[in-house]
């Protein structure tokens, strides 16, 4: 049977790890494509800096290099930044699919403005870029955030009352406002509010995970890769390099963040 590796951006216990698993029961899948989760070795505490985007490129590309080695058939990056999603598809054969522009080309399909509703003002400079790499910035009516302090980890664990209502209230912004046709949720770490979201707006919410999931599953039965026009394949093949890297990092009392 296919597999798929949904590559996670920080390390984690396997608790807050079946809390990311969660983004499976949002789509409805074929059943011939196995998705596994395993989170990074390298990773930064969050992204938030230029430095956190390196740190966070490293890490994913990382285990997605070995991911290919280990015999997966297509990587889903589990996070709306895209980290390392360029670079692997660099590297790699099979397709790989990033949560952010997935999301925001989906989006298009579906109205024609699309506003991105974030947790906190930090993750802005993700979205700006996605949106100048993809030429799409003049379709977002917005970039709005909650205010809202993430944890990348036990994502919204017991602060749903709080989270919830602030999320909605900034969503109705976006749509009355700002005149966003659709919604982008702009972290996967968001995943856990989208039914609610979605049951109480007018316009489609966009949740980035399990879309990932779809198009990975897709791409396997259509055999579809990227364009190595687009992503030419490296020179020389820096596999050992990343291996060591990942297991220092793994390391007892070694830091990635």
């Amino acid at each position: 049977m296919p597999r798929a590796l949904v590559i996670v951006p920080f390390p984690m216990d396997e608790d807050n790890l079946a809390r990311r698993r969660a983004q499976l029961g949002a789509v409805r899948l074929g059943g011939d494509v196995e998705f596994h989760f395993r989170p990074v070795a390298i990773a930064p505490a969050n992204y938030v800096s230029q430095q956190d985007s390196v740190l966070a490129d490293v890490g994913i590309l990382q285990a997605g290099v070995e991911a290919e080695r280990q015999g997966y058939d297509a990587i889903c990056i589990d996070t709306v930044s895209d980290s390392g999603m360029a670079a692997l598809r660099s590297a790699l054969d099979i397709p790989v699919i990033g949560a952010g522009r997935h999301a925001i080309l989906i989006a298009l399909t579906l109205g024609e403005r699309f506003s991105i509703l974030a947790m906190w003002d930090r993750w802005r400079h993700l979205y700006t870029k996605t949106l100048a790499e993809l030429g799409l910035a003049h379709k977002c009516a917005s970039l709005r955030a909650a205010g809202l302090q993430p944890d990348n980890q036990s994502l919204m664990a017991g602060r749903e009352d709080a989270y919830f209502p602030a999320l909605l209230e900034a969503a109705r912004r976006c749509v009355e406002e700002d005149g966003a046709d659709v919604i982008v949720l702009g972290s996967t770490t968001m995943h856990e509010a989208h039914a609610y979201l979605a049951e109480r707006l007018p316009v489609p919410i966009v949740n980035p995970g399990p879309l990932t999931y779809r198009l990975a599953e897709t791409a396997i039965r259509l055999r579809l890769r990227h364009s190595r026009i687009a992503y030419p394949a490296p020179r020389d093949d820096a596999r050992a390099v990343l291996a060591a890297m990942g297991a220092a990092a793994a390391t007892p009392g070694a830091t990635a963040s």
